[in-house]
């Protein structure tokens, strides 16, 4: 191809969630309740956490209150670009800059894998808790926590710079409009017009070392756990134990699940609609739904939840 007839994309277009005009006003308004939802209960969350004595010195809860102000950060980056996209007239979305596009792909991608990496050191949490009870306020120390949430943030960032640069390499040259509700790497190497064999590659190949890597833990963590509590004589016991992560698995399958659907395929398989739909699961429903899962067979949650809107009602 002549590279003289190629020209570089200045903005792009946000299709949205929906090409059907009647629904996008619906679709706001849902989306806009969801969004207000969402950075409330985890920002409650965090609130409840930080003010209670026991709970912000307890490695479970430390966690709990970091995934939930990055849930904030993460749909504060999604959510605000796709409301513009349906609110925008005569199906035409939302417009982004080139830079702001790989700006949000940037913080996308960073704070996704640091909610990945956290799901994984809470599971570290829950192994040792429950396969090593006596050791675990010397294993899960204070320094620990803060260690695998500086490395969490790291190899995220890390990993976000890296998707980043072999994306500012790929040209755009046809058609600005993206399908999708944000700039995602998969929509976005659909525009190109030159080869992406190479990003493809390098961005399977690192993408999948980087979030199988948490998920792998999981397992691993889940599958001790699992022989330990077997081996628990009472049936009352094996039904305690697991009930402590309960909560932690319900959002490991939501979040993994819908993450898998979308990037573990080849680019030639990217079905806009279904796609669109898997990727509302994971940056909208499941930070959404995080501060009810963890709250609601919990009860030091909810003491210490009553307490702080207690204490705002009075």
């Amino acid at each position: 191809m002549d590279m003289k007839n190629q020209t570089s994309a200045t903005e792009f277009i946000l299709l949205g969630i929906s090409d059907q005009p009647e629904l996008r006003m619906p679709l706001f308004f849902l989306f806009l309740a969801m969004y207000v939802l969402t950075v409330t209960g985890n920002i409650l969350t965090v609130i409840a956490i930080q003010s209670d004595a026991q709970l912000i010195h307890a490695p479970m809860y430390f966690f709990l209150s970091c995934l939930s102000l990055v849930d904030v950060c993460f749909t504060s980056i999604i959510l605000p670009t796709m409301l513009l996209s349906l609110w925008g007239r005569q199906g035409q979305g939302g417009t982004i800059s080139y830079s702001g596009c790989l700006t949000q792909m940037y913080f996308f991608l960073a704070l996704g894998n640091t909610d990945s990496y956290l799901l994984g050191a809470m599971a570290i949490d829950r192994y040792v808790a429950i396969c090593n009870p006596l050791h675990y306020a010397t294993v899960m120390s204070q320094r620990l926590c803060l260690l695998l949430l500086a490395a969490s943030c790291f190899i995220s960032h890390l990993h976000s710079i890296l998707q980043t640069t072999l994306m500012s390499f790929v040209i755009f040259c046809g058609s600005n409009r993206i399908p999708h509700f944000f700039c995602d790497i998969q929509p976005l190497l659909k525009l190109s017009c030159s080869d992406t064999s190479t990003q493809e590659l390098l961005g399977m190949t690192e993408a999948l070392a980087v979030i199988m890597t948490p998920f792998m833990c999981i397992v691993v963590s889940y599958a001790r756990i699992l022989a330990t509590v077997l081996r628990v004589p009472s049936a009352k016991g094996k039904l305690k134990a697991f009930s402590t992560c309960g909560s932690h698995l319900t959002v490991v399958t939501l979040f993994y699940g819908s993450i898998t659907w979308v990037y573990f395929r080849p680019l030639s398989s990217y079905a806009g609609v279904k796609d669109r739909v898997a990727a509302i699961m994971y940056t909208v429903i499941t930070p959404m739904m995080n501060p009810f899962i963890y709250s609601l067979r919990n009860r030091d949650m909810q003491n210490a939840l009553k307490r702080v809107v207690g204490r705002k009602t009075s």
